[in-house]
């Protein structure tokens, strides 16, 4: 009988350890975070938990709520209704220079008048740091970003990729549990983008911090995190690793945000429990694999990436539907076609460059095609 009677406990102690394990590897949580300015909705009951040590982007178009989400993390807006936690503690009552984080903004907000080193030094002065810290702290600093003989110089010696490093420098100085990294590429040409983003990753294993980023880049934030938060009109769309989210979008706007997809709406014609179903597209059977949810009769949207779309000339084997070349278009890496294909409309493909292949050229005949699992399907 004391065995029985323990049994429920010991599970249910279990399971509130497990809860604690995970809580204490949560290191930003949001829950129900909105944010209204003079009656204009700006953030929309945001719920996220962000992993410590992971790094972690807030991702969408301009106006989205991606930046008042972090700044709020930061502590330099309040939100209208909600919850924050950092490292498990309610922050809404702490000021920003009370919370273990720091921020980077995208135009850098150094200091011109003073050299690299002050820059870096100026917080940890602020909090009356002793002289030899803040001599050693800002060298290590300095050294983490490889600026090490950039101490003495001033601001307008460096460039846009060199000041975008101090103010990394400055963020990441006094120790965060959390860095927050408000578009910090936005102002970069691309190869200088393209650098820091390496920068940065490198910075985030060495580290081994949290980084929250935002960015509107669909390509910086797929290759640079963990994890992704897609956000619309102050919602969050969809939360995950980014190839979860680019190969299966929970939304039409996650579909047409992430990449470049073909789109198409349409009914489901065929769906048989195993194999290829169909779906009608403007009298036009389309192939595809069709989720069990959607039985025959519904309405569908459909995404098919141009780059999973296959065209060849009209006389080659293995089947697909027969069009007409409308563009090819040389882009170095890959090639683009847009094939017309009649009453269903156009549709685009972008293969790699191999080199071999001769050009189809403009109102050639040809077959486009793509395996039943290359279309994406969700409600409309």
């Amino acid at each position: 009988m004391t065995d029985a009677l323990a049994m429920p406990f010991t599970a249910a102690a279990a399971a509130e350890k497990t809860s604690a394990h995970a809580a204490r590897d949560i290191a930003v949580s949001l829950r129900g975070i909105g944010k209204t300015f003079q009656g204009t909705t700006a953030l929309e009951a945001a719920t996220l938990d962000i992993r410590k040590g992971e790094f972690f982007s807030l991702l969408g178009p301009s106006g989205c709520g991606k930046t008042t989400l972090l700044r709020i993390i930061g502590g330099f807006e309040h939100p209208t209704r909600g919850e924050l936690l950092i490292g498990g503690k309610p922050m809404l009552d702490r000021r920003p220079f009370e919370r273990r984080t720091n921020m980077v903004f995208q135009h850098g907000a150094l200091f011109p008048h003073l050299t690299v080193a002050q820059n870096i030094a100026f917080g940890l002065e602020m909090s009356r740091q002793p002289r030899a810290t803040i001599d050693r702290r800002v060298a290590e600093a300095l050294d983490m970003v490889r600026l090490a003989d950039f101490g003495g110089r001033g601001i307008d010696q460096l460039s846009g990729g060199q000041r975008q490093r101090v103010a990394l420098a400055r963020a990441l100085v006094n120790d965060p549990e959390v860095l927050l990294l408000d578009e910090p590429l936005g102002a970069l040409d691309l190869k200088l983008r393209l650098q820091m983003q390496d920068e940065l990753k490198r910075l985030h294993r060495e580290i081994g911090g949290t980084f929250v980023f935002v960015t509107h880049d669909q390509g910086e934030a797929i290759s640079m995190s963990d994890r992704i938060a897609v956000m619309s009109r102050g919602r969050i769309e969809q939360v995950g690793a980014p190839r979860d989210i680019y190969e299966q979008p929970a939304s039409r706007f996650v579909a047409e945000f992430m990449g470049h997809s073909n789109f198409y709406e349409g009914t489901v014609s065929l769906n048989p429990p195993e194999g290829a179903g169909e779906v009608m597209i403007r009298g036009t059977p389309f192939p595809c694999r069709v989720p069990p949810a959607f039985a025959v009769g519904s309405p569908v949207f459909i995404a098919l990436r141009f780059e999973r779309v296959e065209v060849v000339a009209a006389e080659a084997s293995g089947g697909g539907m027969e069009g007409t070349l409308v563009e090819e278009t040389y882009l170095g890496p890959t090639i683009q076609r847009t094939v017309d294909l009649g009453a269903m409309g156009r549709i685009i493909s972008d293969t790699a460059n191999n080199g071999r292949e001769a050009p189809l050229g403009a109102g050639a005949r040809v077959r486009v095609r793509w395996t039943p699992d290359s279309p994406t399907l969700l409600a409309p």
